[in-house]
């Protein structure tokens, strides 16, 4: 089994290549993540980390996109289940609720914690806010599958770990 420092580094260095556009066909997340900052890991299951809105993930009234948002709290929450588990996180559940917007070039803090399980799920919350005030702009519950993925032939088949 792997120790935990090496399941947060495998977690920090896939969100950094996902940020990078080095993840094959990952493209929406690559452009939702660009932006992406100061990635923290001050504990097992917890990420923290800043992003600037850019003007790519805006809708008509340049204001965040909430697709772009939610990709953004999707992936950052499944990091956080990642620095657990050591394995991708493959949502099965996930509520989003918007209570406020960010315009572009807007900072913001996110914040990801797994604060608990049943069974083989990990469940995650994020929260993001306004950098300058601290208000919350939104919060999210994701319940995930950890998925770990094996070779047939040169391709990847995922294995289900429920």
């Amino acid at each position: 089994m792997e120790n935990r420092d090496s399941r947060e580094e495998k977690a920090m260095r896939y969100l950094q290549d996902l940020c990078e556009g080095k993840v094959g066909g990952a493209e929406f997340e690559f452009l939702c993540l660009r932006g992406i900052q100061d990635i923290l890991f001050p504990q097992e299951g917890l990420i923290r980390c800043n992003y600037t809105v850019p003007d790519h993930a805006s809708d008509e009234n340049g204001n965040w996109h909430v697709g772009a948002m939610a990709t953004l709290m999707d992936v950052v929450g499944g990091t956080a289940i990642r620095s657990i588990t050591g394995n991708r996180a493959v949502s099965v559940d996930f509520a989003v609720s918007y209570l406020s917007t960010a315009k572009i070039h807007d900072e913001v803090e996110i914040e990801a914690k797994v604060v608990g399980h049943k069974g083989k799920l990990p469940l995650v919350e994020v929260e993001v806010r306004r950098k300058s005030n601290r208000d919350l702009i939104a919060t999210s519950r994701q319940w995930a599958s950890s998925v770990s993925f094996e070779y047939s032939d040169g391709n990847p088949v995922a294995v289900s770990k429920l």
